[in-house]
């Protein structure tokens, strides 16, 4: 029989000593990029700091994210790589072939559907990762973003837009 959590202790706590196999595996990845060569003394050091990194910080995260489909997450970051990728050719033809004074420069209020604190998290960052967006600040509440826009006619249709293409996948990740 497995002893009782202490009172206020997370999820995170109770994993031993790979709290975040995820984090632990990206930075890894991202130590090896970094060193622009592979090397066993590359590769152990990243290991190293794999598992001392989120070890350390385990503390500051009282309780992973709940993710219900690894498949959709996947399948998202794929969509929001492709999105990147045209929202920059977009926006090179916009700065490059379209005076400033033609371009619909809006203020966009996206209301939220999202309640996860991480999932909000990541709807803006996509946006703001997206050429021509940039995600700026979040109401009190949680309720809304506000986002700018470099074109877009219409600011209801382009929050439709973030909405639909953004945050029904996210409900769908997130719960």
């Amino acid at each position: 029989m497995d002893a009782p959590a202490r009172p206020g202790a997370s999820r995170d706590s109770r994993r031993g000593w790979l709290p975040h196999p995820a984090i632990s595996i990206v930075l890894v990845c991202f130590w090896l990029l970094l060193q622009n060569e592979f090397s066993l003394g590359h590769l152990l050091l990243g290991l190293a700091l794999g598992l001392l990194v989120p070890r350390l910080t385990a503390g500051l995260w009282p309780m992973p994210p709940r993710i219900r489909s690894y498949r959709k997450a996947g399948a998202y970051l794929l969509l929001v790589l492709w999105d990147i990728a045209i929202a920059n050719v977009t926006v090179a033809r916009l700065v490059l072939f379209r005076r400033s004074s033609r371009l619909r420069m809006r203020w966009v209020v996206v209301p939220l559907e999202l309640v996860a604190p991480e999932a909000i998290a990541v709807f803006a960052a996509t946006i703001t990762l997206t050429p021509g967006t940039v995600s700026c600040d979040l109401s009190a509440d949680g309720r809304c973003l506000l986002v700018h826009c470099l074109d877009a006619g219409d600011a209801d249709a382009a929050a439709r837009a973030m909405k639909d293409r953004y945050e029904v996948r996210l409900k769908e990740i997130f719960g």
